[in-house]
């Protein structure tokens, strides 16, 4: 049996009708240094690029060797570092980007009205979904301004990314709920009465819902949606655009997981999951692989000969070949599970192609290390 087929990813960086890479996977994978990895390369092979992090985890930044990133792309600069192109770098900041966007497509009386409102302070923070609708806007915005060829996006673990690929529907369906459209018929009603609008029946739920929530949030809430109202449909048109980006020709996915069980349960998963949405895959990048580089010499053979020279009456030489044997044995065995994990990956997925990139002796915190992944990802 054939093995899977090899992910060119630099044909991926190097294609200019790719605009948007998403990197997803799920948690202690290595997914956001594998999109540092990949911006930088970019940038080193001359796109213009910048990555976008929707993890909270706050890891891009050390990844990139920076003390920082804000809600607004910065760009990476070190000394004795010229890029072909450029590298910028971002972490979204959920409230500021809904604080934009209402500024941005409400006028400034009701945008004022909807920033102060403590529904609405609320909802911008807490609110299922908001966190992932907001990085659907944020990444909305950096393709609208043209400015970078290249965007990478770094998202939370697994299943909050398929909360990203939702995120649109799902806030859009929360708030045109009817329970939320309840609430905001006593500001629609512009004083004519809730009784006059809705008759007796809504009396009582509102009465039902002021005891349990409090009247003052109950206010709130009308008072926020009736502000929204305006903006209502603009917020469906812009989630409707991302949404048809993220299916379009030049976006591409790529699946981050680990040779372990459940992770690559995880990579299944999604990987069925972008099939089933028609989000177009470019492939799986399996990171911390063992490979051997001995590869004729077999665990039970080395663990033969360690036994063999295990002797009291040798030299510390001997006893240090017997360690490294043991060593080179345990490392074989442990390749071949991860083999067989990949394998059983590529019988259920045969047509993603794949890229490993082998654990590093040391951790990636600077560019040199990110340039290492970058190499391995590439050139095998």
């Amino acid at each position: 049996m054939s093995g899977p087929e090899r992910l060119h990813v630099d044909d991926l960086l190097d294609d200019q009708d790719t605009g948007v890479v998403v990197c997803c996977g799920s948690g202690g994978v290595g997914k956001t240094t594998s999109a540092a990895a990949l911006a930088l390369r970019a940038a080193e092979r001359g796109r213009q690029t910048v990555v976008l992090t929707i993890d909270p985890a706050r890891r891009l930044a050390q990844a990139l060797g920076l003390r920082e990133l804000g809600n607004h792309p910065k760009r990476v600069r070190i000394a004795g570092w010229e890029p072909k192109g450029e590298l910028w770098a971002m972490m979204l900041d959920m409230r500021r980007t809904f604080d934009d966007m209402v500024q941005a497509h409400a006028g400034p009386e009701r945008a004022e009205q909807l920033l102060a409102n403590p529904f609405y302070q609320t909802i911008s923070t807490s609110f299922s979904g908001t966190q992932e609708y907001m990085a659907m806007e944020k990444l909305g915005q950096l393709v609208a301004t043209g400015e970078w060829d290249l965007i990478i996006v770094d998202t939370p673990p697994s299943r909050s990314a398929l909360d990203f690929l939702d995120a649109p529907q799902r806030l859009s369906a929360a708030l045109d709920s009817r329970l939320l459209r309840m609430l905001s018929a006593p500001a629609r009603a512009s004083g004519r009465g809730i009784r006059k609008l809705v008759g007796t029946g809504f009396n009582l739920f509102a009465k039902a819902i002021s005891t349990i929530l409090g009247g003052q949030l109950l206010a709130d809430a009308s008072v926020f949606m009736q502000a929204f109202d305006s903006m209502f449909g603009g917020f469906r048109e812009r989630a409707t655009k991302t949404a048809e980006l993220l299916r379009s020709p030049g976006t591409r996915f790529l699946v981050v997981a680990s040779p372990e069980p459940d992770a690559l349960r995880e990579a299944g998963y999604f990987v069925d999951r972008l099939d089933g949405e028609r989000m177009p895959l470019a492939g799986l990048v399996v990171n911390r692989t063992h490979p051997v580089l001995a590869r004729k010499l077999t665990a039970s053979r080395a663990l033969a000969v360690a036994e063999n020279i295990q002797n009291p009456q040798r030299d510390g030489d001997a006893s240090v070949a017997g360690a490294v044997l043991r060593l080179h044995a345990d490392r074989v065995e442990q390749s071949a599970r991860e083999q067989r994990l990949l394998a059983r990956f590529t019988r259920a997925h045969p047509v993603v192609a794949i890229a490993e990139v082998p654990a590093l002796a040391r951790d990636v915190h600077d560019l040199d290390g990110l340039r290492e992944v970058g190499e391995h990802l590439c050139h095998p």
